[in-house]
């Protein structure tokens, strides 16, 4: 099982090759939720997430003529980047396929650290099915996640740094996903001060901790649904790191998808912090009502911030609908001159700004000398909606939320 001198040995294997990422204070949410608050960045690590930590471990102790021919894998996320960020260091080949139709930001880091990208297939498997496939042709080695000794000491030396930087620790909150972050880091933590609360967190839609923990063994889930935090979105936690997860691990909590997208735009908002859903978990928990009385200095593990350009949009759309600053309406009205200001009129009186406003007189489901307005609006908080929508009903508006 692993220890201690195996995660030491891993930080000091991983010296000048990894970031030390930095470990900040939150003013704002210390103040919101009465208790010290701290992130650890892994967000900020250079290749965007932890991973680099475990797959550089592992392959720079292997026999050299493992990776003679190089290295291989199918990845579209992180751990596409953090093999080719390690293999870069290694100066070992790297080779890495993506289905087709991979948005080209995820691309870019591999080939950029002189990976070989290739696009091959519609999905995951047979991207995977292709991989392999090289990999006997051209005698490389294929790299899947794991959860060898050496990679999850590589993801425990996160436990010494936080304890490094912050000795005080009392509560520590981990996304789970497979399993192998948390149990290096639980370990390393739980190795040097027992007393630590370590909580798990994962995605509401994809509980797979909480199913194992619940049966006493991993188990796979017969459903997952969709989740912003993709990179925890695994059916079946890993069976190696499950026991050390029963032993370190004081809880295992669910947060809502609601949730993980107003942590990721809070970490914006506040923190000028980047991070992909499953990073934002923790966050997210505290957001959800996880009681932080007692909790003392509170740190939440950000594990990535790989967040595409192009699904941030949607995210933050989310999380403001989430956190109660953007509101959209339907409501009918009576078409005649003045109406519309009158309408308007009444929304400055509740400080409300409109961002945008259609209105519609020819819709033919509308009876004769009515109008539909569309309203999307920008607001404080939930009481402030909650004032909006009873304002407007008093005014005989019946708005609909939408």
């Amino acid at each position: 099982m692993l220890t201690r001198q195996q995660i030491e040995t891993a930080a000091s294997n991983l010296t000048g090759i990894i970031r030390h990422t930095e470990l900040i204070h939150s003013p704002t949410y210390s103040r919101q939720l009465e208790t010290p608050i701290y992130f650890k960045c892994e967000n900020l690590q250079y290749t965007g997430a932890f991973k680099i930590r475990g797959i550089y471990n592992d392959l720079s102790q292997r026999p050299p003529q493992q990776l003679a021919k190089g290295v291989i894998t199918a990845s579209i996320g992180n751990y596409a980047k953090g093999l080719s960020g390690a293999a870069a260091h290694l100066n070992v080949p790297c080779h890495i396929i993506m289905p087709t139709g991979t948005p080209l930001a995820r691309e870019l880091f591999p080939r950029e650290h002189k990976a070989t990208v290739e696009l091959y297939g519609l999905d995951q498997a047979e991207a995977e099915k292709h991989a392999h496939k090289l990999a006997e042709e051209k005698e490389l080695l294929y790299v899947v996640p794991s959860s060898e000794e050496l990679v999850l000491a590589g993801h425990g030396t996160i436990g010494l740094e936080i304890l490094a930087d912050l000795p005080e620790l009392d509560t520590l909150l981990i996304p789970i996903g497979r399993g192998c972050l948390i149990a290096g880091v639980a370990t390393a933590v739980k190795a040097l001060k027992p007393g630590v609360r370590i909580i798990g967190v994962e995605a509401a839609g994809v509980p797979s901790a909480t199913l194992a923990r619940r049966n006493g063994k991993p188990k796979r889930l017969a459903t997952r649904c969709h989740t912003f935090a993709r990179e925890i979105a695994i059916n079946q936690i890993d069976e190696t790191s499950f026991p050390l997860i029963e032993k370190y691990v004081d809880d295992i909590i669910t947060v809502e998808e609601e949730e993980i997208a107003r942590a990721v735009v809070g970490l914006m908002e506040n923190s000028k912090l980047v991070v992909e859903g499953a990073g934002a978990v923790g966050l997210a928990a505290l957001l959800d009502g996880l009681k932080t009385r007692h909790m003392g200095n509170t740190v939440c593990l950000l594990s990535g911030g790989n967040l595409e350009i192009q699904n941030m949009a949607r995210v933050i759309e989310q999380g403001i609908l989430a956190a109660g600053h953007y509101l959209k309406l339907r409501l009918e009205m009576t078409d005649m001159p003045g109406a519309l200001a009158h309408l308007t009129q009444i929304l400055g009186e509740l400080k409300t700004n409109i961002f945008q406003i259609s209105h519609d007189r020819h819709k033919s489901s509308l009876p004769l000398g009515r109008a539909e307005v569309l309203l999307d609006l920008e607001t404080s908080d939930q009481e402030h909606i909650q004032e909006i929508l009873l304002r407007l009903e008093h005014e005989g508006y019946s708005p609909e939320v939408i």
